[in-house]
């Protein structure tokens, strides 16, 4: 006997479904594509449900080929490969990741939170191209010297370049900026520890 929890399950499952369907029969309507291709995108990345995320990165390219000048499509595409690169570990994804965001800097060069998912993208990849990320997140805080997240995983990227007295310096900037950020804590113990092996 199903639980009305789990009715509710299968019934937004088949809602779900059926929409896919009707964007698959329409795939000319713009709009249309666009605002399921964002929801699925925003639903599935919640529930971490990578079928789903699929489903959604091939409506929202749909959508970005009938509009390609959508940066906005663009950011989702690129957010929809990041969150399969990093939760379901395919590091191959963050290449994908990495090509509509540069898409998105093309048309918005001032668009500082795509340019620090960018150097995102270089930092968590495996291996890491950590002199790729660093230098993004540094063309992020020159256009930007207050964007904290750019200022946490800069830190980071410098310490683990072995480059620690500089990792310090951009740590007492975001404690400037921001005494409360939530991040400053494992960044201070970050920065006790010692510095890695310098990596090729």
């Amino acid at each position: 006997e199903t639980t009305p929890r789990q009715s509710e399950v299968h019934l937004l499952a088949e809602e779900i479904r059926a929409k896919i369907a009707e964007a698959d029969q329409n795939p000319d309507n713009f709009q249309f594509q666009r605002d399921l291709g964002l929801a699925l995108y925003r639903y599935a990345a919640m529930k971490k449900d990578f079928d789903l995320l699929n489903d959604s990165i091939i409506i929202l390219e749909r959508a970005s080929n009938l509009n390609r000048a959508d940066a906005d499509l663009l950011v989702s595409l690129g957010h929809a490969h990041f969150v399969v690169a990093y939760f379901a570990k395919k590091s191959g994804e963050f290449e994908k990741a990495r090509q509509y965001y540069q898409k998105v800097i093309a048309i918005r060069p001032d668009d500082f939170d795509t340019r620090t998912e960018i150097g995102l993208t270089f930092f968590l990849q495996e291996p890491p191209d950590l002199k790729a990320a660093i230098k993004e997140f540094e063309t992020s805080l020159r256009g930007n010297p207050k964007h904290q997240k750019t200022l946490q995983f800069l830190t980071q990227a410098l310490w683990k370049d072995s480059r620690s007295d500089e990792a310090a310096k951009y740590l007492e900037q975001l404690r400037q900026i921001d005494p409360k950020n939530p991040a400053i804590p494992d960044l201070n113990s970050l920065l006790t520890q010692p510095v890695p092996a310098k990596q090729q």
